[in-house]
């Protein structure tokens, strides 16, 4: 058990010289300024598999939209998914929203205050219950992710090796976790677990100069551990097909019947059967990965999960569209001022923000969403 290999004088040194510095270190992140359960819960969701940076700026936009478990439950699953655009993995908003169905038609819009009771939810783990009743409800449970791993990793002297991810290791590590929570201040101690490991404890090249569990640490600096499985690679290309309509402009004063153009783009959503971002609009695929110089609108590359996509983008015109594209799920064309507050793929959204057709209106809080080049690392969708 973890308790032999930890004395009680070593264990409440640690617990000292960590909060300290947790005091003084720790980043200004928005959810950090609420207790609100549902704002952590909605914050821990999106820090899953996405960096901090792209969630510090879609946390508070999210928020505007749905600000409370009952907002979010009312709305159409693909406006909350319009709204998730670009941050990825997209079960993601899709269990969030059940769940926050669930709360609402079952525990009158109220989180529950137990770890236990949270792992009720639909998808939500051992991790994000822990870490919603830690910080929003103070319960005493400790939050391991891959951070705070990493740092009892090092700090026990443990070489992950081969066997990394094992279920004795992970209850090792978990053992040892809940050894040196601080019951008085659980939600903090977790937090500040998690972001000595995200910003001291690196994967690589730690800063064990400035880490204040140094004294305390067996390793000291990078451990063994497995190598990542290597990025997969692959190139598919697919259509950028765009054309002009006529409205006939109406309205008061207008003494002359008027025709308006608007700009439509032709998107695809994807089936409901789909593995992978299922009811996501996204541009048709093309038959042919090549695509001729002189119709290569752009080229992007986007990441997601182990595969690396080579992504090459085609002008193709509307009547060329059924013979140069493979056929998919219902197609629609879409006014392109209305095309940003749909869910659309983070590739989609991607390509139709660098070639400048989506509307960045402040007052559209949709279309004012941004998919940037940082954010490609990152994105899984």
């Amino acid at each position: 058990m973890a308790r032999l290999e930890w004395e009680t004088a070593k264990i409440v040194r640690l617990r000292r010289m960590l909060m300290a510095w947790y005091e003084h270190s720790h980043r200004d992140l928005p959810w950090r300024e609420s207790r609100d359960p549902y704002a952590i819960w909605v914050s821990e969701v999106m820090l899953q598999q996405t960096r901090v940076a792209v969630v510090e700026e879609r946390f508070k936009e999210f928020l505007e939209l749905f600000p409370t478990v009952d907002a979010l439950a009312r709305a159409p699953e693909q406006e909350v998914l319009a709204a998730w655009s670009g941050l990825g993995y997209y079960r993601r908003p899709r269990m969030l929203h059940r769940a926050a169905q669930f709360v609402v038609a079952n525990c009158a819009g109220v989180l529950p205050q137990s770890s236990a009771e949270l792992r009720l939810l639909p998808g939500i783990g051992a991790y994000t219950a822990a870490a919603i009743a830690s910080i929003a409800f103070g319960e005493c449970v400790a939050v391991v992710d891959g951070n705070v791993e990493r740092v009892l990793y090092r700090v026990a002297g443990w070489e992950t090796g081969v066997r990394a991810g094992s279920a004795a290791l992970k209850r090792k590590v978990g053992e040892l976790a809940g050894e040196l929570m601080d019951a008085e201040r659980p939600g903090d101690f977790n937090q500040a677990l998690m972001e000595l490991g995200a910003t001291v404890c690196l994967p690589r090249n730690p800063l064990c100069l400035v880490c204040p569990l140094s004294t305390d640490c067996y390793t000291r600096g990078e451990h063994r551990r497995p190598p990542r499985p290597p990025m997969l690679s692959r190139e598919i290309a697919h259509a950028l097909a765009l054309r002009t309509k006529y409205e006939r402009e109406t309205g008061r004063g207008a003494s002359k019947a008027r025709a308006r153009a608007v700009r439509e783009v032709l998107l695809e959503q994807r089936p409901a059967s789909a593995t992978v971002m299922p009811t996501m609009w996204e541009l048709p695929q093309l038959r042919e990965a090549a695509v001729p110089d002189r119709e290569l609108c752009m080229a992007v590359r986007h990441a997601i999960m182990q595969v690396n996509y080579y992504v090459r983008i085609r002008t193709v015109t509307e009547e060329k569209v059924a013979a140069l594209t493979l056929a998919g799920g219902a197609r629609r064309w879409v006014p392109l001022r209305e095309a940003g507050a749909m869910a659309l793929t983070g590739l989609a959204r991607k390509v139709l923000t660098r070639a400048r057709l989506l509307p960045t209106e402040p007052a559209d809080a949709l279309a004012a969403m941004r998919t940037t080049e940082q954010e490609a690392d990152a994105d899984a969708g």
